[in-house]
């Protein structure tokens, strides 16, 4: 019961989705929790915005650290912001945060930072510590002009590090995108996991409606194949 999310982009919608998941596996009767690993871009408080919705539609009342372990004043790509605070990004931090948050908790939905390959220090990025993790992976797909290609290679690049896709949402932030179903459907044809739903243009964000949107029952037809091919290091979370 628990995903890594991933974007074709910055600002495609990971933080909707992953909340309205949180939403959907609530629902269910599950104790979930949310996780921003690497954030960067703070409120007044010094917390980042993202990682504060996280944590308001849980239902697992985690610390703020153990949701947000590493987050950083300005909005720039992590390793930068990390570099410029005098700070290394340590993923073994964030894997001692993650099991912390699986002991609490029946499904953990960890939402990744900007795109899949985003750098996080200066050898390591996103893909290597969503594949440290071994959870499969959710991709939210920000359907504007660009998003086919965006898409495929942000496929491709979770296969190549022998992570499963386990499906993908379709987030509708242009609400005048031309040929919206036709590409959706050219994904649906080329992407080798299920369509979860699509999210429709929202003036404002409301969860409950994006939960409703989703159908996570898809889920489990690919759990089996993830638990196989996990890591062995992460067979105790």
């Amino acid at each position: 019961m628990n995903y890594f999310v991933t974007g074709t982009d910055t600002g495609v919608g990971k933080t909707l989705i992953s909340c309205a998941l949180l939403h959907a596996f609530a629902a269910k009767g599950l104790r979930v929790v949310g996780m921003k690993p690497v954030a960067a871009g703070c409120d007044e408080d010094e917390h980042n915005g993202d990682a504060k919705k996280l944590r308001a539609a849980s239902n697992v009342m985690a610390s703020y650290g153990q949701i947000n372990p590493y987050c950083f004043l300005h909005p720039v790509a992590p390793h930068i912001a990390a570099r410029n605070a005098g700070v290394l990004i340590d993923i073994s931090r964030i894997l001692t945060s993650y099991r912390e948050l699986t002991s609490q908790a029946d499904a953990v939905i960890v939402e990744g930072v900007g795109g899949f390959k985003v750098p996080i220090n200066e050898r390591q990025d996103s893909a290597e510590l969503a594949q440290q993790m071994g959870l499969p992976v959710i991709l939210v797909v920000g359907m504007r002009l660009g998003c086919l290609n965006h898409a495929l290679l942000t496929a491709g690049a979770i296969d190549a590090c022998g992570l499963k896709l386990a499906g993908w949402v379709a987030n509708v932030p242009d609400a005048n995108m031309l040929a919206l179903r036709d590409n959706i459907a050219s994904l649906e044809q080329r992407l080798a996991a299920p369509l979860l739903g699509v999210v429709e243009h929202q003036a404002q964000p409301d969860l409950q409606a994006a939960a409703a949107q989703i159908n996570i029952e898809l889920l489990k037809e690919n759990a089996a194949g993830v638990a196989q091919t996990a890591p062995a290091s992460t067979n105790t979370m």
